[in-house]
């Protein structure tokens, strides 16, 4: 771990294996602002100029990785997050990021970022805690911008498929917003996975939800692919109407989040969500689900948990 300097902002921590580095921010946050091969492209968005302006001030995107807690509501999810966190270096590949009590809220949101020693590997834990003398209901919200210059595709996996003969209940929820067009050529359904593809072109907003019961979801671009897995709890409610995956696009903005079971938390108790990130090189997505299959399935095969 060392100090440097990243996205003008002075007091960042960069971990790194050899392999592949991180980037945190405690000027901000709590914040990943870069999760890469060593020494080469950010996989995460670089976005420091733009901001949404509400009544509780400027909320900035920087890019990156964050956390917000769900269901989304204007001015409470954008509780600007633009002054500095608190720092604790676990030991060499971990750290940890406390960010103020957020007095719009009384939430607080914490994350520990740690890179195995070798590999690609990025866990990061996030937990919201509830300092309020009330309780609070919400669900823990880990949103990662992906790079969108020049294009990419999100990718996530459909439901394994089971004959009519065999079960006759659905196998999981698929959620639209009122400005989703499932008629936009951004979107490819298949019979394997769902595409997302960006288009800087497109400024037209399209997102989606999902119940992933696979627990993993990809963002390939220029040959690499970005997976991210995590947790799906079979009994468990989640938020817009049944979601732990959501992607979100809008010209060369692309995010890929994911979200934890809706809870309600009392003062004191914490919410707690589990990510773990890999990625890798020289992949090739293909036309095809029959190619993405074969390229890609070892790679974005998640598990029920945050294992795999």
């Amino acid at each position: 771990m060392e100090k440097v300097a990243y996205l003008s902002q002075p007091n960042c921590y960069k971990l790194s294996n050899g392999t592949v580095e991180a980037i945190v921010t405690t000027d901000v946050g709590p914040r990943v602002i870069r999760y890469g091969f060593a020494g080469g492209e950010n996989m995460l968005a670089e976005i420091p100029g733009d901001k949404v302006v509400t009544e509780l001030g400027q909320w900035k995107h920087w890019g990156g990785h964050r956390l917000w807690h769900a269901p989304e509501a204007m001015p409470r999810t954008y509780v600007p997050d633009n002054d500095p966190v608190d720092f604790e270096g676990v030991d060499d590949n971990s750290a940890h990021l406390i960010q103020p009590v957020e007095k719009e809220t009384g939430l607080q949101k914490e994350m520990t970022v740690t890179l195995d020693h070798a590999g690609t590997r990025l866990t990061i834990e996030h937990r919201i805690t509830n300092r309020n003398l009330w309780p609070v209901e919400f669900a823990p919200w880990a949103i990662t911008i992906m790079n969108g210059s020049g294009g990419g595709t999100v990718v996530l996996p459909q439901e394994p498929y089971i004959s009519h003969d065999d079960y006759l209940q659905p196998a999981r929820a698929m959620v639209l917003w009122h400005y989703t067009d499932l008629s936009d050529r951004r979107w490819r359904f298949g019979s394997k996975y769902v595409r997302l593809n960006v288009d800087p072109a497109q400024t037209q907003p399209q997102k989606l939800g999902l119940t992933n019961k696979q627990g993993g979801a990809g963002y390939f671009r220029n040959n690499m692919l970005f997976v991210k897995r995590f947790p799906f709890l079979e009994h468990a409610v989640y938020p817009d109407c049944g979601c732990n995956c959501e992607t979100y696009t809008a010209g060369s903005f692309v995010e890929i989040e994911t979200l934890g079971k809706m809870d309600r938390i009392d003062p004191g108790e914490s919410a707690d969500h589990i990510e773990r990130w890999d990625v890798f090189k020289d992949v090739e997505l293909g036309d095809t689900d029959a190619a993405a299959e074969t390229s890609i399935k070892p790679l974005i095969a998640g598990t029920s948990g945050v294992g795999g």
